[in-house]
């Protein structure tokens, strides 16, 4: 009898699985696995919260599984490797998996590729972590990718709707084969691991003070399906209103957070499925008119053009031989100075409250809002430290729950203006003041992620350094000791960065790279207010002293 294998790495679901679908449909038996290999997991890179999730989701898979008669087998090894054993010992006829949108990935995928074709395995890579095929677009676009989000909407309409879902497996006709107790032992068979199995432990920020509120997320494809549920009774009422995007333009930063970005991260979730169910939602509720469709499912599509920019582009997740981003002579990250300073942003020591309970709550839970990610992005660039966004990216790619290298490198070149367009070119919209606090009047989300402050007057939550000494003694928070000063005043280092970036836009050759479509596109971005925007083009912040300023430096 034919065995085929399916090789779970994202996607870790049953419903809308398309390389599943064809391993069982290809052969008579199936085996299904899930492989930490050599080349793209790396201990030191991922931290606590992330790995709890992947292994949550691992779990919730097997526990399935289980049910229909079936397991999950978690190796750790070379993939060639893996599936060369399984070829000798029990045979193998097909092996299926989802298309790898990121350089490593694919190099990987081109080795087990050739291993398939030199053995006469039928290996078949399936699209499903994207709406369309980042190669469709790219083809359709003369061979290079769209360097603007509204030049990849074109191309997406033009070659058409993302295909629907798939119908659901019957699992009860479905036959499993076992793998022999030889396999299991030579690549070390995993069950039940914790993120402690691999030496991974949960951050100590008892230096800085930790919230006593934590969130948990949990993952897997059970509770995906629930928040989904959640997310569409949600987004019914937002439509009702005459909302799209409801926690964007009004985000909640206190209540049980509804984004399912982790749950796509892994592909826990369909894309498919969560694009079609809000179209069709948005449908029945506005009795067909699909003008608005677009707004409730951009930041999906959003999704689609990052993988998209990066899928042929080794190098999109740093500055040197990358095409999608302009280089920037960012401050010397090995300066001491510098050095320090990125230190207090990664740890929640800045001394700007909406700032350091950003970076605390990421530590902690895995997880910030997208308008918190940001404001904390825009503080470490180009609106204070002028520190490399790669830094930025690489703290995100350790910590956050929901971040790939394709997504989390395209919004970090996005926001840190290295897309460099006069469209981001104002940092005073992101301030770490006025902007927490139109997000967060009250200061209760600063109080929940610094309690240091949780005593102080909410007059003074957001600026503390300017709370008189007597009431800092009266609330049991001095600045400067109970909680830090300020790295670097914002005003001042605002104001020195534009000139920065006018000198650096009047002398630089336009090349392409990938930047804003529009005026409107970087105010939904940045959840950016009218006035913010009217201020973007203001004669005021056209400095003639830029290159003076510049040459000085």
């Amino acid at each position: 009898m034919s065995i085929a294998v399916h090789w779970f790495r994202n996607g870790l679901r049953l419903h809308d699985n398309p390389a599943l679908i064809e391993a069982i449909n290809n052969a008579d038996k199936l085996i299904t696995l899930y492989i930490f290999d050599e080349e793209t997991f790396v201990t030191n890179l991922i931290g606590f919260n992330p790995m709890r999730f992947l292994l949550e989701s691992l779990k919730d898979l097997n526990d399935t599984l289980t049910l229909y008669g079936g397991c999950l087998y978690i190796l750790q090894g070379n993939p060639v490797n893996v599936f060369k054993e399984i070829k000798e010992k029990i045979g193998l006829d097909v092996l299926t998996f989802e298309q790898d949108c990121e350089h490593i990935g694919r190099v990987r995928d081109s080795k087990v590729v050739q291993f398939c074709q030199a053995n006469g395995i039928n290996c078949i890579e399936k699209v499903s972590h994207t709406l369309w095929n980042p190669k469709d677009i790219i083809k359709e676009n003369g061979g290079q990718p769209p360097f603007t989000f509204k030049q990849f909407q074109v191309i997406a309409k033009n070659i058409g709707l993302p295909p629907n879902p798939m119908m659901n497996v019957d699992w009860l006709s479905v036959i499993f084969e076992k793998l022999p107790t030889s396999i299991l032992e030579k690549f070390k068979a995993l069950e039940n691991p914790t993120p402690q199995t691999f030496h991974i432990y949960p951050e100590n920020i008892s230096e800085v003070g930790e919230s006593s509120s934590t969130y948990h997320w949990y993952g897997g494809e059970t509770r995906a399906l629930e928040q989904l549920n959640d997310r569409l009774v949600f987004e019914k009422e937002a439509f009702i209103s005459g909302f799209y995007l409801p926690n964007q333009g009004s985000p909640n930063l206190l209540g049980p957070p509804s984004s399912l970005s982790a749950a796509l991260r892994y592909g826990c979730l369909s894309i498919r499925k969560l694009y079609w169910e809000l179209s069709n939602l948005f449908l029945q509720t506005f009795d067909g008119n699909l003008l608005p469709q677009y707004s409730a499912t951009s930041q999906l599509i959003w999704r689609d053009y990052f993988y998209t920019m990066s899928i042929d582009n080794e190098n999109f997740g740093q500055i040197e031989g990358n095409p999608a981003c302009l280089s920037i002579p960012w401050n010397d990250i090995n300066n001491e100075e510098n050095k320090i300073m990125l230190e207090c942003w990664k740890t929640g020591r800045t001394g700007y409250p909406f700032i350091d309970a950003g970076m605390r709550q990421l530590l902690q839970e895995g997880w910030i809002h997208h308008v918190v990610r940001n404001s904390v992005a825009c503080f470490l660039t180009r609106g204070d430290l002028w520190i490399s966004w790669t830094e930025g990216l690489k703290h995100f790619l350790k910590y956050l729950i929901d971040a790939d290298y394709s997504v989390c490198s395209g919004n970090w070149i996005w926001v840190s203006s290295s897309t460099f367009e006069q469209l981001l070119d104002y940092p005073l919209c992101v301030c770490p003041v006025s902007y927490g606090l139109r997000l967060d009047p009250t200061g209760d989300y600063i109080r929940r992620y610094v309690p240091e402050l949780k005593n102080m007057p909410k007059k003074y939550i957001y600026e503390p350094w300017k709370c008189p000494e007597s009431i800092q003694k009266e609330v049991g928070c001095i600045v400067g000791k109970n909680y830090p000063n300020r790295i670097i005043d914002h005003v001042t280092a605002s104001r020195l960065n534009r000139k920065k970036i006018l000198a650096l836009r009047n002398s630089m050759s336009m090349v392409p790279h990938c930047r804003p479509s529009n005026q409107e596109e970087v105010q939904k971005f940045m959840c950016l207010r009218e006035e913010c925007m009217q201020q973007l083009y203001s004669k005021e912040y056209q400095d003639i002293d830029s290159y003076e300023y510049f040459n000085y430096q």
